[in-house]
């Protein structure tokens, strides 16, 4: 009996992989975002050298349009201002018809004899960039583009991308090529990170000290701060900033696309750099600051000052010449009060003006400044702390920490731009479990930005409508290179693109990532993008169990190849190209080890997969008569870069615990090792899933064999397996290693199908 219960559990398990091989054509040809309406049409229009471009009028779009056509296509298309009428082989950019287009809205209209785009201004616009996309990569001499007609518009009016410049500085070519990928993809608001403690990157005429002073660093913090204690540095001076005339640049080369900057100048808190330049700005102007070289929120805060005040509102005067932007953020976020209730002044202040609290006071100064920016036409932006000790009467809130903020605010009627963090919109977190460059922490795969919905459930229909848009955000502490923030952008930009675009009802993670994307990354191949490779398509990490592992495979990139192993050795460019679905027997008894990895024309990389299918009967128990409970450990001293180095490393205590509660063992000790041996019990005959949570690297093995590899340094992140025990004991061996300030270990059980839960103490043994 117990062995065909296995068998079946087995034959569940069996290694079957998915793929985009065979579907039906892509109901969204190819764009992304994907349109709100698609109809196919029968035909083809060819795009050659005697097509003539027709115009109502000479915008920005038909510039734009003009331009690419004979610079990046190289055709002799000619502009003529007027109506095309019946004229064949033509493309029409015109404003008739689109009275009842939303805004930002358009219509195309593609036959075998004409191109028509109907939109006005932005909508025009991204009607182009959905001609752009529908281009073919193979074309000759002549381009040919697939008969439709598209209805589109987006679901938001604000779709933002942020660009955190202040921890690391980046070139004014490279602001102007992300701003070209954000059009492509109809993306209409660049939010430019501007100030911040570790670097003041705007040129202020007034004021040149902060330029001066403030856009430099002494060096900067090695790493990941928590990774070292005491933190290193590289001992490297590190600075940059924008001068006014590269901003207007910027800002006009941004407007020709229909996209707009919105500047943020932070305060009342993360303006170290301000302050190293101008100290009396502080709340104790004799202390010596520095701009700052560390990540991590400063106490420093400016004191609210009628000085603070003067200064923040001739620098903001500046910042309003440049930036014609609805739009000015002034941060508000993270704003230590220490310094406020240290300050003689601030609690002066504060009874003269009946406040309660430093929140109230951080009200304030916020309001304040909206009053300034208010008078000159304009509305600021804040995070969402700025909701602390009262919003101010006309702020947008950018809700980053949950949603929570952004719910608030709209049951306020104040407008909304949804960021948070735990929603997949925080670009600095890590796009893997494994394998990814060194970050900040968290884990952000494409697939959960791609599913954020910016409308809580929380909000009624009437205050939904003040979520005015939403935006991914790219922090820069540990992006120090133009290609890794590229990196990091991409894919997942592509995921905020539609989910600032396009309608609920459309939406679909399987088209966007097996049948659309794809093409798209061989786009930002071809156009000198750096983007972290998926994997290929039905490839992932996983522990089954079966007779056969069927496998089916598709390049996550068009035109990349993917390499493949059975043997567990890693496969590179050398070994066998995946061509065709293979079939693998199993024998009883033995398993078979699957990695595979994509390669692109340019050479990039993705993340090596592995793939391991056992064919074995459920480990039998092990012999073992005892009853004592909690698990043997062996505390090891040293820095390692993961469990294989624990062979060399000197036992420094042992023992005995009941659980996985590091506090003891870590006490006075900036780094460790512990090897965790035991006897797990099992009540059950079936299929146990594990899973360990972990900062940083650790390894679970049942029986001797492997089941859990979250091994190497990183931050806190799980990685599960699977393995098919009989009732009795098994042999549990665990090892975990830290080097850092965050500690965390947590392991998990559950036998397949069953909700899971943390390994119960009442089931170790020693």
């Amino acid at each position: 009996m117990y062995k065909t219960i296995v068998f079946l559990l087995l034959t569940a398990l069996t290694f079957n992989s998915t793929t985009a091989e065979g579907q039906d054509t892509d109901p969204n040809m190819g764009i992304i975002p994907a349109p709100v309406s698609v109809k196919k049409a029968d035909g083809q229009f060819v795009l050659s050298q005697e097509t003539v471009l027709y115009a109502d009028s000479n915008t920005k779009a038909v510039s734009f349009f003009t331009e690419y056509l004979q610079n990046r296509l190289n055709l002799r298309t000619q502009l003529k201002i007027g109506d095309a009428g019946s004229a064949g082989n033509s493309i029409v950019l015109t404003a008739k018809g689109t009275e009842n287009l939303p805004e930002q809205g358009y219509r195309l209209t593609i036959t075998p004899q004409q191109i028509i785009i109907a939109g006005k201004g932005s909508g025009l616009f991204y009607g182009i960039q959905t001609v752009l996309q529908l281009i073919p990569a193979d074309r000759t001499a002549s381009i040919k583009i697939p008969c439709a007609t598209i209805e589109d518009y987006p679901r938001f009016g604000y779709r933002g991308l942020m660009l955190d410049v202040c921890r690391h500085f980046f070139s004014v070519e490279f602001v102007k090529k992300m701003i070209d990928v954000m059009a492509y993809y109809k993306l209409n608001n660049f939010h430019w990170h501007l100030t911040d403690d570790q670097g003041w990157r705007i040129e202020i005429k007034k004021y040149p000290r902060l330029t001066e002073i403030g856009s430099q660093r002494a060096q900067t913090v090695i790493g990941n701060y928590h990774d070292r204690t005491p933190q290193q540095f590289d001992n490297t001076p590190y600075g940059g900033y924008y001068t006014q005339d590269q901003i207007r640049d910027v800002v006009k080369y941004a407007a020709d696309r229909y996209i707009n900057i919105v500047p943020e100048i932070e305060m009342p808190g993360h303006c170290m750099a301000a302050l190293a330049a101008y100290p009396e700005l502080s709340c104790d102007p004799s202390k010596t600051y520095k701009t700052y070289e560390t990540w991590g929120v400063v106490k420093d805060v400016y004191c609210p000052s009628d000085k603070t005040f003067d200064f923040l509102q001739d620098v903001l005067t500046e910042v309003m010449d440049l930036f014609p932007s609805k739009y000015i953020h002034i941060g508000g976020d993270e704003v230590p009060k220490d310094a406020w209730k240290n300050s003689a002044f601030c609690q002066k202040l504060m009874k003269k003006l009946k406040l309660k609290n430093e929140e109230e006071l951080q009200s304030y100064f916020i309001q304040r400044m909206e009053k300034f920016v208010n008078s000159k036409g304009r509305s600021i932006i804040g995070w969402d702390e700025i909701l602390e000790g009262g919003l101010s009467p006309n702020a947008t809130v950018m809700s980053w920490r949950g949603e929570a903020g952004g719910i608030a605010a709209a049951k306020q009627n104040h407008n909304v731009i949804m960021t948070p963090g735990s929603g997949g919109l925080y670009l600095d977190h890590a796009q893997a479990k494994t394998g990814e460059p060194v970050g900040i922490g968290g884990f952000t795969p494409l697939s959960k930005t791609y599913s954020y919905n910016p409308t809580p459930a929380a909000l009624t229909p009437d205050q939904q409508k003040y979520i005015e848009g939403v935006q991914a955000n790219l922090w820069t502490e540990y992006i120090p290179t133009e290609a890794k923030a590229e990196y990091m952008y991409f894919p997942r930009a592509l995921a905020l693109a539609e989910v600032a675009w396009t309608p609920l009802v459309n939406k679909n993670f399987k088209d966007f990532s097996e049948v659309r994307l794809p093409s798209h990354l061989a786009w930002l191949d071809r156009n000198d993008y750096d983007y972290r490779v998926p994997e290929a398509i039905g490839a992932c990490d996983t522990i089954t169990f079966g007779s056969q592992m069927n496998v089916q495979l598709k390049p996550s990139v068009a035109g990349a190849k993917v390499y493949y192993t059975i043997d567990g050795y890693t496969p590179r460019e050398t070994d066998i190209e995946y061509r065709m679905p293979m079939t693998y027997n199993v024998p009883s008894d033995q398993y078979r080890d699957l990695e595979t990895i994509v390669i692109t024309p340019s050479g990039k990389r993705s993340r090596v997969t592995h793939s391991v299918m056992y064919n074995r009967p459920a480990l039998a128990p092990v012999a073992y008569q005892g009853n004592t409970q909690g698990l043997k450990y062996q505390l090891l001293q040293g820095t390692f870069d993961n469990t294989g180095d624990f062979k060399d490393a000197a036992i420094i205590d042992s023992g005995v615990v009941k659980s996985f509660n590091l506090a003891e063992l870590r006490k006075n000790k900036p780094s460790f090792g512990v090897i965790y041996n035991g006897y797990l019990r099992i009540d059950t005959d079936g299929v146990y899933l594990f899973s360990i949570k972990s900062d940083d690297g650790s390894v679970l093995t049942i029986d001797d064999q492997p089941v859990v590899n979250n091994d190497g340094k990183h931050p806190l992140m799980e990685q599960g397996g699977a393995v098919a025990l009989q009732k009795g004991y098994h042999k549990f061996t665990l090892k975990y290693f830290d080097i850092g300030a965050v500690r965390a270990l947590k392991v998990y059980m559950t036998i397949l199908g069953k909700p899971k839960g943390e390994l119960s103490p009442e089931s170790m043994f020693n």
